[in-house]
């Protein structure tokens, strides 16, 4: 394990049992083992469509992410 794999997965330790199968399952997710989810029929173009941009690099900006995030913003 890296020193800062490491250091990660001590500071999720720290972290209340919820965050940390949260985490947990999106290093799995991420590492390919992760559980199939199951995509309604009905939302399936969209997925599609949105696999489609992402292949195609059209993505949103950090500025763009970081604006849409301030929307929630009290």
């Amino acid at each position: 394990m890296t020193d800062l794999l490491d250091k990660a997965v001590e500071a999720v330790r720290r972290m209340p049992p919820d965050t940390q199968e949260t985490i947990a399952q999106a290093m799995l997710d991420l590492a390919g083992l992760g559980a199939t989810v199951e995509i309604d029929p009905d939302d399936l173009q969209d997925v599609l469509a949105g696999l489609d941009e992402i292949a195609r690099g059209d993505i949103a900006t950090d500025e763009e992410v970081k604006s849409a995030f301030r929307q929630f913003e009290p």
